[in-house]
This record gives C-alpha cells, structure tokens and sequence, in this order.
C-alpha cells in the first residue's frame, strides 16, 4: 500500500484529558475510517509512526442529538482505535 493510503485509515489523534494519560501507559487514541478494521490500522500505525504495535481495540462512537434553536440533528458518526504500543516506542502527536 501506499503512503496515502495509510492516510485514509488514520483520520486523526484524539486529544482529550484520558486519552492524554493513557499516553504514560503507552496507548494512543485515534480517529479511524469507519470500514478499517484492526489489521489496517496497525498497518498504518506501524508504518506511519514507524513503531511496533501490541494490541488494538476499537470501538464505534454513536451519534450523539443536538440542537441548534428549533432544528434538530445528529453528529456524525465515527470509528475510534485504542493502540498499545510495545515497551519502550512512543509516538509524538506533536
């Protein structure tokens, strides 16, 4: 595959309070292509961030309602992966 492709699966790092403590024990958040299953995404992982990848969780984030004064809506649904990375590689989202 190439480069761009791994682009697709990985959209983005999640940066909240718990994703950023479960960085000390070497888990990174990620937004993912919803169709991407767990062998492209440590594809892409590995490649991209040149680092080696333990184990992967996934999850899909519902759509959530919301309001905008008498329209209602929803967000848009999404696909996040939990990545643990082997002893001693760390990635910088910086």
């Amino acid at each position: 595959m190439r480069d761009t492709k791994y682009l697709e699966v990985i959209k983005a790092p999640v940066v909240t309070e718990k994703s950023q403590s479960e960085i000390a024990n070497g888990k990174y958040t990620f937004k993912v292509d919803s169709k991407a299953n767990k062998l492209e995404i440590k594809a892409a992982i590995e490649k991209l961030f040149n680092v080696k990848v333990k184990s992967i969780r996934t999850l899909n984030v519902k759509p959530k309602k919301r309001r905008v004064g008498r329209y209602t809506g929803l967000t848009n649904r999404s696909k996040k992966a939990i990545v643990t990375l082997e002893e001693g590689q760390t990635i910088d989202l910086g």
